[in-house]
């Protein structure tokens, strides 16, 4: 079985209606051997706020040492992004076995009048995922309710009710008190349960509940919750419980997720022991797209899910905290939910553009645009179209905020997130992979990859848009592959477009001014296709064809040098060299990332790196600090440093905003720990998509801190979490990287994944350093970062004279 086929067949199961009970849910968990699993169970109900406190509750574990398994819905683009293990996306491949294990059984019950929901499959796809992982905790999002919801079919160990509102009353009850009891059953049978809920809705959950533990800012709550209010793109909180105290600041912002924030470190400390520093570390770590996400400045965008009167109220408050002319509104919600009461909640706009997402039971946004009484509204057919409309309206100084429902957030989101990958495509068995990679059928394959040795990107689209881009391209004489998943409502299909740059600049021509964000494709096709223009140039040394980063390492236990410069003395004397043999930046790293390694102290990793790049600072080159600490790159940066190195990516909350405050480039690396366990077993779907899909919302992540894409440098992680020949194909593929916008690092210096061309040591492998150079160079890397400079270096200038001889005539 194919992937596209599995999850066609969890879309299928769509057409069957929700169903009263737990004992669907439960049955399948049986034929799975699921039904009483190992891992502790956490349940999260609520109206709203319960996938941002699940989230929380997430990081908090993973960062006191646990493996966590997180179930949350909807999902924004794929179907995957419900089930994360350790926070990575489900694999295609477990999908699929998944779906072959479980097809018998949903087959037989449907047959028999009683097929399991889509969302009770994908709930014991969840458990089926998390057992298989051996996790320690899986934290679920309950769906609706409580009482009947797929998730209650597993025994929670702890359980929480962040919030209640009037919804779903068709199948809660009509009062807030019917439906904060509904939420109540899930409290647990030995613990108390959690809950941020107010009023009359708390006292139905006390009365439901024999045990309830209250969060909130109530003098007789027993956890309680001072909001700070906002500070930049965070809220900054305080949460107090008996003898534990927690002072930190979230990414999610706005009053109500302070109070999200105590519930999940209340949650957290009823199946676990975390620190007040994992607690802290772990909410501010706790990123989740869609809740009130500000993703540009000049103007101010913010996209958020609400989708009811009390998220819309949660948002004008936050929104006020910001200072801003005019509210541009783009607004696009299901046909079942309360239209007036939302608008009649959201801040007075002052031009409005509804919408309608690609999903059967959207609002269209014509009768939406009836519900702005005496205001300035344009409908558009597609989310896309009426962003673009807002963001080419908006002035510099005003606000433009998206709303209304997640599908609406999750179309806009792509003009942020969407890949378009160039692809290398230089014979038919590449041209194959790529297509294969798609999810194209068998068929499709053998037809079509005869015509992708061409210029060749892959994406994902909206159905419709991937209908129209076909037959045009078709049209022009080029080929468009698209993908056998049979996408229902808001899912993307992957797309792989074929043909010459000639047939591109005619499609680009023919997507201007058409309907459903088409338009928005063709500038997107327009910068991938080489008619983009570079961003400000600033001055970096890679702006002008690919640099060398020279790695000076003042540790005693690094994998190849280690030991050799731990004096100043010694230190400065190799990077002088480096200089010397042509190094534009000189890496300065005080504690060794090789697999394995012990974590150094802040305080000593601090100790040994400032001297050095202090007495560095007068060099002809720029400094870098190789840190994952912000602690220690915001002394590095004081010292004199002009680069940060983070090779875990950004894990450290503060290391994102520490570059945007001292205006500095960061190398953001994908690796999905430091250091990395030798141990671990990391499994990869495609190992450069997945790499990809990981930096696209890290590069995200320092853009709103405040930095631009020119000063994001992404690194695969060759090395980090990869087998050797996931490491090569990083290398061979490095080309798609481009695809962020960001300049590229590789750093493949004497590493390991060089024993699978026979160079078993570090010291036997300066020769396939270089050559791996020279790849890299060609491949369009703007940094190499190694340890013998003058070899390098003269590969770079090789690659380079190849490409342009002028470029050193007369040298």
């Amino acid at each position: 079985m194919e992937y596209h086929e599995a999850a066609n067949f969890l879309f299928d199961l769509r057409r069957y209606s929700p169903t009263t009970g737990v004992e669907s849910t439960r049955r399948l968990l049986e034929y799975l051997d699921c039904l009483d699993p190992e891992f502790r169970v956490v349940q999260v109900a609520g109206s709203n706020g319960k996938g941002s406190t699940a989230r929380m509750v997430e990081r908090v574990l993973r960062e006191a040492g646990y493996s966590v398994g997180l179930y949350t819905s909807p999902h924004l683009d794929d179907v995957r992004e419900r089930v994360r293990v350790d926070g990575r996306k489900v694999t295609r491949r477990a999908v699929t076995e998944f779906v072959e294990t479980a097809e018998p059984y949903v087959t037989e019950r449907a047959a028999e009048g009683d097929s399991p929901t889509f969302f009770e499959t994908t709930t014991a796809l969840a458990a089926w995922a998390f057992a298989r992982a051996d996790v320690d905790v899986a934290v679920l999002e309950v769906g609706i309710g409580g009482r009947y919801d797929a998730t209650s079919a597993l025994e929670a160990d702890a359980a929480a009710v962040t919030s209640v509102t009037l919804e779903h009353a068709d199948i809660l009850g009509d009062t807030v008190e019917e439906i904060a009891r509904d939420k109540a059953a899930v409290a647990p049978s030995n613990r108390p349960l959690v809950t941020g809920a107010t009023g009359a809705a708390r006292s139905a959950v006390e009365d439901a509940a024999a045990d309830v533990l209250r969060v909130g800012t109530d003098p007789d709550a027993e956890v309680r919750v001072v909001d700070r209010g906002r500070e930049g793109l965070e809220q900054a909180v305080t949460v107090e419980g008996d003898g534990w105290s927690v002072e930190t600041a979230v990414p999610l912002l706005g009053s109500y997720q302070a109070n999200n924030a105590g519930v999940a470190a209340a949650l957290a400390r009823q199946v676990a022991d975390p620190s007040p520093g994992d607690i802290a570390r772990g909410l501010r770590n706790a990123h989740w797209p869609g809740r009130f996400e500000v993703m540009d400045r000049d103007p101010l965008v913010v996209l958020d899910g609400a989708h009811n009167p009390g998220s819309c109220e949660g948002v004008a408050e936050t929104l006020s905290t910001f200072d801003y002319d005019d509210l541009h509104l783009v607004f696009g919600a299901m046909c079942d939910k309360d239209h007036a009461g939302m608008v009649e909640a959201l801040p007075d706009a002052d031009r409005v553009y509804t919408c309608r997402p690609d999903f059967e039971r959207a609002e269209t946004p014509e009768v939406l645009a009836k519900t702005f009484e005496d205001a300035d509204v344009t409908a558009r057919s597609a989310v896309a179209d009426a962003v673009e409309a807002a963001l080419g309206a908006a002035d510099e100084g005003d606000a433009v905020l998206v709303c209304g429902s997640l599908f609406v957030v999750a179309e806009a989101r792509r003009r942020w997130t969407r890949l378009r990958v160039p692809k290398r495509v230089p014979d038919l068995e590449t041209a194959e992979g790529v297509l294969d990679a798609a999810e194209v059928t068998e068929g499709g394959v053998r037809r079509m990859r005869g015509k992708g040795v061409h210029r060749v990107v892959a994406t994902r689209v909206q159905p419709r848009q991937a209908d129209y881009l076909k037959q045009e391209l078709l049209s022009l004489g080029g080929e468009c592959a698209t993908s056998g998943l049979i996408a229902q409502d808001r899912e993307l299909v992957d797309v792989v477009l074929m043909g010459t740059l000639a047939q591109f600049r005619r499609l680009v021509g023919k997507l201007d001014d058409q309907p459903y964000g088409l338009s928005v494709v063709g500038e997107e096709l327009r910068e991938t296709l080489a008619i983009q223009r570079r961003p400000d140039e600033r001055g970096y040394p890679w702006e002008n064809g690919t640099a060398v980063m020279g790695v000076l390492n003042v540790t005693p236990d690094s994998f190849h040098d280690g030991g050799r410069y731990e004096d100043v003395e010694d230190a400065v004397a190799s990077a002088e060299a480096m200089v010397e043999a042509g190094a534009d930046v000189v890496d300065v790293g005080g504690e060794s990332t090789r697999p394995g390694a012990d974590p150094v102290p802040v305080d000593e990793e601090r100790e040994r790196v400032v001297p050095v790049v202090e007495a560095l600072t007068d060099l002809d080159c720029l400094v870098s600090v190789d840190t994952r600490r912000a602690e220690v790159a915001r002394a590095a940066l004081e010292a004199g440093a002009d680069v940060l190195n983070d090779v875990s990516g950004l894990e450290d909350p503060e290391m994102r905003l520490v570059a945007a405050d001292h205006d500095v480039p960061v190398v953001v690396m994908h690796s999905v720990e430091t250091p990395v366990d030798p141990d671990a077993d990391i499994e990869y779907d495609d190992v450069v998509g997945d790499a990809l899909d990981a930096l696209t919302e890290r590069v995200l992540l320092a853009e709103k801190a405040g930095l631009d894409r020119s000063q994001i440098v992404v690194d695969p992680g060759l090395g980090f979490g990869k087998s050797a020949a996931e490491s090569f194909e990083l290398l061979g593929r490095l080309g798609e990287f481009r695809a962020l916008g960001c300049p590229v690092l590789v750093g493949h210096s004497r590493k390991s994944m060089f024993g699978l061309v026979g160079r078993e040591t570090s010291e036997n492998r300066l020769a396939a350093t270089v050559a791996a150079t020279a790849v890299a160079a060609e491949r369009g890397a703007d940094i190499v970062r190694v340890h013998d400079v003058e070899e390098n270096v003269a590969a770079v200038r090789t690659v380079a004279a190849a490409a342009d001889p002028g470029r050193f005539d007369g040298a």
